[in-house]
Protein backbone atom coordinates (compact mmCIF):
# COMPACT_ATOMS: atom_id res chain seq x y z
CA UNK A 1 0.00 0.00 0.00
CA UNK A 2 1.01 3.63 -0.67
CA UNK A 3 -0.18 7.09 0.70
CA UNK A 4 -0.88 9.23 -2.25
CA UNK A 5 0.48 12.31 -3.45
CA UNK A 6 -2.01 14.38 -1.74
CA UNK A 7 -1.75 12.26 1.81
CA UNK A 8 2.02 13.02 1.44
CA UNK A 9 2.21 16.65 0.34
CA UNK A 10 -0.69 17.76 2.48
CA UNK A 11 1.06 16.43 5.69
CA UNK A 12 4.23 18.23 4.34
CA UNK A 13 2.37 21.64 4.04
CA UNK A 14 0.24 20.95 7.49
CA UNK A 15 3.76 20.16 9.19
CA UNK A 16 4.90 23.39 7.46
CA UNK A 17 1.59 25.15 9.20
CA UNK A 18 2.74 23.60 12.24
CA UNK A 19 6.20 25.06 12.43
CA UNK A 20 5.27 28.58 12.28
CA UNK A 21 1.93 27.88 14.36
CA UNK A 22 2.61 31.30 16.69
CA UNK A 23 3.50 33.26 13.87
CA UNK A 24 -0.26 34.21 12.42
CA UNK A 25 -1.33 33.41 9.20
CA UNK A 26 1.11 31.87 6.30
CA UNK A 27 1.08 32.73 2.72
CA UNK A 28 0.38 29.78 0.43
CA UNK A 29 3.86 31.12 -1.56
CA UNK A 30 5.84 30.87 0.99
CA UNK A 31 4.65 27.28 1.82
CA UNK A 32 5.62 26.33 -1.86
CA UNK A 33 8.49 27.87 -1.55
CA UNK A 34 9.93 25.83 1.70
CA UNK A 35 8.06 22.73 0.75
CA UNK A 36 8.71 22.55 -3.26
CA UNK A 37 5.42 22.22 -3.52
CA UNK A 38 3.25 24.03 -6.93
CA UNK A 39 0.82 26.28 -5.26
CA UNK A 40 -2.01 25.35 -7.19
CA UNK A 41 -1.33 21.67 -5.69
CA UNK A 42 -1.14 23.43 -2.40
CA UNK A 43 -4.95 25.35 -2.93
CA UNK A 44 -6.16 22.10 -4.06
CA UNK A 45 -4.89 20.66 -0.56
CA UNK A 46 -6.40 23.27 1.53
CA UNK A 47 -9.70 22.86 0.17
CA UNK A 48 -10.91 19.65 2.10
CA UNK A 49 -8.57 20.50 5.02
CA UNK A 50 -10.69 23.98 5.33
CA UNK A 51 -13.78 21.72 4.98
CA UNK A 52 -12.87 19.40 7.70
CA UNK A 53 -11.77 22.19 10.17
CA UNK A 54 -7.81 21.72 9.93
CA UNK A 55 -7.18 25.08 8.42
CA UNK A 56 -8.24 28.22 8.74
CA UNK A 57 -7.86 30.93 6.10
CA UNK A 58 -7.60 34.85 6.54
CA UNK A 59 -7.72 36.98 4.35
CA UNK A 60 -6.17 40.67 3.51
CA UNK A 61 -2.21 41.87 2.69
CA UNK A 62 -1.08 40.11 5.84
CA UNK A 63 -3.18 36.58 4.98
CA UNK A 64 -2.67 33.45 4.73
CA UNK A 65 -3.84 30.44 6.10
CA UNK A 66 -3.25 28.89 9.44
CA UNK A 67 -3.97 25.35 11.49
CA UNK A 68 -7.37 25.89 13.30
CA UNK A 69 -5.90 23.98 16.10
CA UNK A 70 -3.05 23.75 18.41
CA UNK A 71 -0.47 21.33 16.20
CA UNK A 72 -0.47 18.71 19.20
CA UNK A 73 -4.21 18.26 18.43
CA UNK A 74 -3.96 16.99 15.05
CA UNK A 75 -2.91 13.91 14.07
CA UNK A 76 -1.69 12.80 11.13
CA UNK A 77 -4.34 10.14 10.93
CA UNK A 78 -6.89 13.24 10.70
CA UNK A 79 -5.02 14.53 7.65
CA UNK A 80 -4.50 11.16 6.44
CA UNK A 81 -8.31 10.49 6.62
CA UNK A 82 -9.14 13.85 4.94
CA UNK A 83 -7.16 13.87 2.23
CA UNK A 84 -7.29 10.10 0.65
CA UNK A 85 -11.48 9.83 2.13
CA UNK A 86 -10.67 7.17 4.87
CA UNK A 87 -7.90 4.79 5.81
CA UNK A 88 -8.97 1.66 5.35
CA UNK A 89 -6.98 -0.80 3.34
CA UNK A 90 -9.38 -2.56 1.87
CA UNK A 91 -13.60 -1.20 0.98
CA UNK A 92 -14.99 -4.55 3.11
CA UNK A 93 -13.63 -3.11 6.32
CA UNK A 94 -15.51 0.43 5.92
CA UNK A 95 -18.79 -1.32 4.27
CA UNK A 96 -18.87 -5.05 4.38
CA UNK A 97 -21.90 -5.34 2.35
CA UNK A 98 -20.15 -4.29 -0.93
CA UNK A 99 -18.44 -7.95 -0.69
CA UNK A 100 -20.46 -11.05 -0.54
CA UNK A 101 -17.80 -13.27 0.48
CA UNK A 102 -17.66 -11.24 4.41
CA UNK A 103 -18.95 -13.34 6.49
CA UNK A 104 -16.11 -16.21 4.90
CA UNK A 105 -13.55 -14.45 3.98
CA UNK A 106 -10.67 -15.56 5.58
CA UNK A 107 -8.13 -12.98 4.68
CA UNK A 108 -10.91 -10.46 6.29
CA UNK A 109 -9.41 -10.82 10.09
CA UNK A 110 -5.70 -9.54 8.64
CA UNK A 111 -6.81 -6.52 6.85
CA UNK A 112 -8.69 -5.61 9.91
CA UNK A 113 -5.77 -6.07 11.91
CA UNK A 114 -3.30 -4.41 9.71
CA UNK A 115 -5.70 -1.24 8.85
CA UNK A 116 -6.17 -1.24 13.12
CA UNK A 117 -2.45 -0.83 13.38
CA UNK A 118 -2.12 1.94 10.30
CA UNK A 119 -4.98 3.92 12.37
CA UNK A 120 -3.46 3.58 15.79
CA UNK A 121 0.19 4.90 14.55
CA UNK A 122 -0.93 7.44 12.24
CA UNK A 123 -3.41 8.42 15.35
CA UNK A 124 -0.68 8.77 17.85
CA UNK A 125 1.56 11.02 15.43
CA UNK A 126 0.63 14.85 15.93
CA UNK A 127 2.05 17.22 14.46
CA UNK A 128 3.97 18.83 17.24
CA UNK A 129 5.40 15.61 17.71
CA UNK A 130 7.08 15.01 14.53
CA UNK A 131 8.57 18.45 14.58
CA UNK A 132 9.82 17.51 18.30
CA UNK A 133 11.49 14.16 17.20
CA UNK A 134 11.68 12.13 13.77
CA UNK A 135 11.23 8.52 13.41
CA UNK A 136 14.89 8.05 14.22
CA UNK A 137 14.57 9.99 17.59
CA UNK A 138 16.67 12.83 16.81
CA UNK A 139 15.99 16.24 17.09
CA UNK A 140 14.55 18.27 14.21
CA UNK A 141 16.15 21.40 14.12
CA UNK A 142 13.26 24.26 14.11
CA UNK A 143 12.85 27.37 12.59
CA UNK A 144 12.67 30.46 15.84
Amino acid sequence: MKLSTRSRYGTRMMLDLAQHYDEGPVQIGDISKREDISVKYLEQLIIPLKKACLIESVRGPKGGHMLAKPPGEITVGEIVSVLEGGINLTTCIENPDVCDKTNSCLARGVWEEATKAMYDKLNASTLAKMIEEDEGGRRCIQKK
